[in-house]
């Protein structure tokens, strides 16, 4: 198995519960109802909570700010991620994904990457 993880900031004009309810209640659906056809095994929101245990992580350690929330999607296989985004169907419904994000996400202050996943716990 492999995820497909994007660490998200929020859109500058959404304050983070607009970008946790946006998240939940438009794109969740959206993504969901195209999970299987794209092949998604696996999807989990981690949105930050407004905690100053995080403020006092990021200084201590001298790190930046924290994103706005992670996903994760799991998939077989990166051959199996490329086979789902590069279908017909799947770039279609890859398209409507991303020009969705455009309305709670800043894609220039996130980032996305293929991770292969090793519990040690």
């Amino acid at each position: 198995m492999i995820k497909f993880v994007m660490n998200l900031t929020r859109h500058p004009k959404m304050n983070r519960l607009d970008f946790k309810n946006y998240w939940e209640q438009h794109h969740a659906p959206l993504f969901l109802k195209n999970a299987q056809k794209l092949g998604a095994k696996k999807y989990v929101q981690s949105l930050t909570i407004d905690s100053p245990l995080n403020q006092g992580l990021r200084e201590s350690r001298g790190m930046l700010a924290e994103f706005d929330g992670v996903a994760e999607v799991w998939f077989e296989s990166e051959q199996a991620l490329i086979e789902g985004m590069s279908s017909p169907e799947g770039q279609i419904i890859a398209a409507a994904l991303q020009t969705d994000e455009g309305n709670f996400i800043d894609h220039s202050k996130s980032a996305a990457y293929i991770v292969e996943e090793q519990e040690l716990l």
